[in-house]
């Protein structure tokens, strides 16, 4: 797999969603309580990918948030998020993204962060990543008194994992808040520390790790390991910094 390839995926997926967002956003809601919006850019844009796939590597799987599996239990597949953030997208706010994830197996080794509104591309493989064809590096941060700490929506913890999360905020330096996928490509770049996060699937998380781990910095779970399936992750500037994020988690 080259970096060539995730190009093209960036430039159709994001040829896609301008179209939509010309035609004029509809979100539709996908819960009965709250609000979880989706698009015909969320739809357009994984169509857009899938085809990209099926037509370079038709051996391959394909999960998808919208449009679900394509040939499950392939040994190489494709995670598919193919707008990260809408509810920042109908807000017209940049931090929405485009994640797209590479696995054979249980191994994330390749990703990519598409930040369009930035036209910002951060593509992770070989254990190197590049923002549009420049290598970027986390910070290396180590101490958790020094990290600039993020979370998507803090209102997203609750009980124990509330407890948790405001442990961590407390004994960090400052929190930004609202930021998606976004935060994760701040780790990357050097200009956040840490992420910490709960209730995430699949396609939320597939791209990431190994966008993080290119540049240096370290992907796990709450509790020290590497159980994504619970959706609580922990992103990290250094090895360091992450477990002493999780010793904190947890008490």
């Amino acid at each position: 797999m080259d970096r060539a390839f995730f190009a093209t995926l960036s430039d159709v997926a994001r040829a896609a969603i301008a179209a939509e967002l010309e035609r004029g956003l509809v979100a539709d809601n996908k819960l009965e309580h709250g609000f979880d919006p989706v698009t015909e850019a969320d739809r357009a844009a994984e169509r857009a990918l899938r085809g990209a796939i099926e037509a370079a590597f038709p051996d391959h799987g394909i999960w998808g948030e919208e449009y679900g599996w394509t040939r499950e239990g392939a040994a190489t597949v494709w995670s598919l998020d193919p707008v990260d953030g809408t509810r920042a997208l109908v807000c017209g706010l940049p931090s929405w993204a485009v994640l797209v994830g590479l696995l054979e197996g249980d191994r994330h080794i390749g990703g990519m962060i598409d930040l369009p509104a930035l036209n910002e591309t951060l593509v992770g493989i070989d254990g190197e990543t590049r923002r549009n064809g420049e290598r970027v590096r986390s910070s290396g941060c180590t101490a958790l008194a020094d990290a600039r700490l993020s979370t998507t929506d803090p209102h997203l913890f609750a009980g124990p994992e509330w407890d948790a999360f405001e442990r961590v905020r407390s004994a960090s330096r400052v929190t930004r808040f609202g930021l998606d996928a976004m935060a994760y490509a701040r780790v990357a770049t050097g200009d956040i520390d840490l992420v910490v996060e709960n209730s995430l699937k699949r396609h939320d998380y597939d791209a990431l790790i190994a966008v993080v781990r290119g540049a240096g910095g370290h992907v796990g779970d709450w509790q020290g390991g590497s159980d994504f399936a619970p959706g609580r992750i922990v992103a990290a500037a250094s090895r360091s910094l992450y477990d002493q994020a999780v010793e904190v988690l947890n008490g």
